[in-house]
């Protein structure tokens, strides 16, 4: 028996933890019933490893070669376009899975039909703890999300989201930075049902802010949070006193940001010289 779920993993030159992230797929204690990993036009030793993954995994596991470099929120659009389940689930190549994560999301959304994003908490892990994907874990808690909130702060990383396949919604095409709260946002805003299901269901392997990755162009980040409100002030969806709170909000959380990246570097420069001086 597997779930009626699409998986879609945007990929790009991940050749180091795309086996990782299918491993945890594959770990689940319920099987989603299909894998669509999107190649978004990699460099040719990261698709000979792509391939020989697909080897492994077979039929199970369709892959997508793009001719170009899109991004990842083109990338996933056209999974989910190609998606033959109702049900869609998102991982990014570089993250995984807790091995009860679909049987228990899945699960949730399939006895509320109402439901149209849910999604969950997640543990920051280290490099280093690939194989610490089964920690306890139990829902004890269901907390409905309001569009205030999801406004304030980005609830959900793309990792726990679970999304019904029918909606009439997508990423912003060409978009890098912020576009899956953009689309959180837009869902919301047509008054469907969206949950956050308090329970540890997925693992990142670096912090979300001030690391590798697209993590790491957090003055990108901003500017993109900011043009979500613009957005949204100008579609007539907030009033000008809410735009303007949320324009100041979203840039103090940027200089907190900072000054904990900052500190955090700091701290760490102080460790590494006092055990190089050992």
């Amino acid at each position: 028996m597997r779930a009626e779920v699409s998986v879609i993993i945007p990929y790009y030159n991940d050749s180091v933890t795309i086996g990782r992230a299918l491993r945890s797929i594959e770990g689940q204690s319920l099987k989603p019933f299909e894998i669509i990993v999107i190649n978004d036009a990699s460099h040719s030793v990261s698709l000979k490893i792509l391939e020989k993954l697909k080897r492994k995994y077979g039929d199970w596991v369709n892959i997508v070669n793009l001719p170009v470099n899109r991004g990842a929120a083109s990338a996933r659009n056209i999974g989910w376009d190609l998606a033959t389940q109702p049900y869609i689930a998102f991982l990014d190549s570089d993250d995984a899975w807790h091995s009860r994560k679909v049987e228990i999301q899945y699960g949730y959304m399939k006895k509320n039909p109402d439901i149209v994003l849910s999604g969950h908490l997640y543990r920051e892990l280290s490099k280093g703890k690939v194989g610490t994907l089964n920690w306890p874990v139990e829902l004890k808690s269901v907390q409905k999300t309001s569009r205030v909130t999801l406004l304030l702060k980005n609830q959900f990383v793309t990792p726990s989201v679970m999304v019904k396949k029918d909606i009439p919604f997508r990423f912003s095409e060409g978009r890098r930075y912020m576009e899956d709260h953009f689309l959180w946002l837009e869902i919301l805003s047509e008054k469907t049902v969206v949950v956050k299901l308090n329970v540890e269901l997925a693992a990142v392997f670096k912090p979300m802010f001030g690391a590798s990755g697209l993590s790491s162009n957090m003055w990108l980040m901003e500017k993109s949070e900011l043009s979500n409100y613009q957005y949204l002030y100008r579609q007539k969806r907030l009033g000008l006193f809410q735009y303007a709170f949320l324009q100041c909000f979203s840039v103090a959380k940027f200089i907190r940001r900072l000054l904990v990246v900052y500190v955090v570097r700091r701290v760490g420069m102080k460790i590494t010289s006092f055990k190089n001086s050992i």
